[in-house]
């Protein structure tokens, strides 16, 4: 996979396909894999990659992707904005998404659990805490 980060271009502007999750409302996300200490959208040559991709994310239980063409100039200006790198995926390049996923993602930082008022955390809740940041490790 060719690797173009937020300094690089890619050489012409062309029609690319990405992930966006609640496509088209107000909670609307891209997606992006985290490389390092950076978000990097993927931008997918070919619209059937792009949904092959999505349909993997989907098994490692993330909510349905919607697979959206956009300009990859609209996208490079958006990940530069935003201190994104991009990745171009070259048609027919089988892209696999990474082992381990973030536990929250941005677009769902605004979500609030449904019961406030809990104030004890049980010990399974302990474990399944400490296990997810022994991962991160």
């Amino acid at each position: 996979m060719g690797n173009k980060q937020g300094t690089k271009n890619v050489t012409t502007p062309m029609r690319v396909f990405v992930l966006l999750f609640n496509a088209r409302t107000e909670n609307e996300g891209i997606h992006t894999v985290r490389v390092g200490d950076r978000n990097q959208v993927l931008m997918f040559e070919s619209e059937d990659d792009a949904s092959r991709f999505a349909l993997m994310l989907e098994a490692q239980d993330f909510p349905p992707a919607t697979v959206e063409p956009m300009d990859s100039e609209e996208i490079e200006e958006f990940c530069e904005s935003a201190g994104y790198d991009w990745e171009l995926v070259p048609d027919g390049a089988l892209a696999l998404p990474p082992e381990s996923n973030v536990d929250q993602t941005d677009w769902q930082v605004d979500q609030k659990p449904a019961d406030d008022d809990v104030d004890e955390i049980t010990d399974s809740d302990l474990d399944s805490i400490r296990r997810k940041l022994e991962g991160l490790l």
